[in-house]
C-alpha cells in the first residue's frame, strides 16, 4: 500500500482528522481505483469529489463532445471547452484539481465489446450515464468482475441512488423489466449535484469501510418538496444478471 507523502498529509488534513478515515483510511483512498462511466451531469460532481478526496486512480469514459446545452449542469466543462471531447475536458480539470492522483480519460462509447477492457484492474464502477441500456452493461460487468456498482439517475428536480454489491444485494436489473425508452429528458444542474454527491459519498464509505451503504435500498430525492424517500429493494431470484450470484 502506497504511503502518504508530506504534501498529501497536508492536503487531506481535514479528512484525516475524521475518526472514520484517519491516515489508514486516506491511504485506502490513495490506493483505490475507480471507474466513472460518464463525464456529464452526474459524472461532474462524482469525479470532482472523488478527486478532491484523494481517490488514487480515476478512469473516466465519455464519448461525447461539450455542447452549449450541457453547461447548465455539467460543471466539469466550461464555455471555452465547447467542441472539445468531454474526456479531454474532464482530464484537464481533474488533473489541475488534484495533481497527486492518476486521472485517465477516454473518449469511447461503452459497449458489450469493450466494457471488460475499460474496467479492467479497477475496484469499483460508478454509474454516471443517462440511458438504461448502458447502465445494464455496467451492472452486468460489475457482477461479472465481483466489484461494487454505484447507481445514480436524475430527471428534473428528482434523482435516485443505490449501491449494488455482487452476491449480496439486489442489482439494477432486478428492478427494471420491459422496453427501454430512449428520450431527451429535462434536468436542472442541482439535481445531479445532489445525486452525484451521494454516489461519491457511497464510494468513499465503501473504500474506507465506514457507515451503512445503500444496499438493497433505493434513495429517492425530490428537490421540489425537499424530501428523501427510501424504498427497500428485494433481489429477484429469476434476475438474468444476478440470480447466479450468491
Amino acid at each position: 500500500m502506497a504511503i502518504l507523502t508530506a504534501n498529501e498529509l497536508e492536503r487531506y488534513d481535514r479528512q484525516i482528522m475524521m475518526g472514520e478515515i484517519g491516515q489508514k483510511g486516506q491511504e485506502k483512498l490513495k490506493n483505490a481505483r475507480a471507474f466513472i462511466a460518464g463525464a456529464g451531469g452526474l459524472g461532474s460532481p462524482i469525479s470532482i469529489y472523488l478527486a478532491a478526496a484523494g481517490v488514487g486512480t480515476i478512469r473516466i469514459v465519455d464519448q461525447d463532445r461539450v455542447d452549449l446545452s450541457n453547461l447548465n449542469r455539467q460543471v466539469l466543462h466550461w464555455n471555452d471547452d465547447i467542441g472539445e471531447t468531454k474526456a479531454d475536458s474532464a482530464l484537464a480539470k481533474l488533473a489541475d484539481l488534484n495533481p497527486t492522483i492518476n486521472v485517465e480519460a477516454s473518449c469511447e462509447t461503452i459497449t458489450d465489446k469493450n466494457i471488460s477492457h475499460l474496467v479492467a484492474d479497477l475496484d469499483l464502477i460508478v454509474d454516471a450515464m443517462d440511458n438504461l441500456p448502458t447502465r445494464y452493461l455496467l451492472n452486468k460487468a460489475a457482477l461479472d468482475m465481483n466489484i461494487p456498482f454505484f447507481h445514480g439517475a436524475v430527471r428534473g428536480f428528482e434523482g435516485r441512488a443505490m449501491t449494488i454489491i455482487p452476491g449480496k444485494t439486489a442489482c439494477l436489473r432486478c428492478m427494471y423489466k420491459g422496453p427501454i425508452p430512449e428520450e431527451k429528458f429535462p434536468v436542472i444542474g442541482v439535481a445531479p449535484a445532489v445525486i452525484g454527491s451521494i454516489q461519491a459519498t457511497e464510494v468513499i464509505k465503501y473504500i474506507i469501510g465506514a457507515g451503512d451503504l445503500l444496499e438493497n435500498r433505493m434513495l429517492v430525492y425530490d428537490g421540489l418538496t425537499m424530501n428523501f424517500t427510501e424504498f427497500k429493494i428485494k433481489k429477484n431470484p429469476n434476475c438474468d444478471h444476478c440470480s447466479y450470484s450468491t
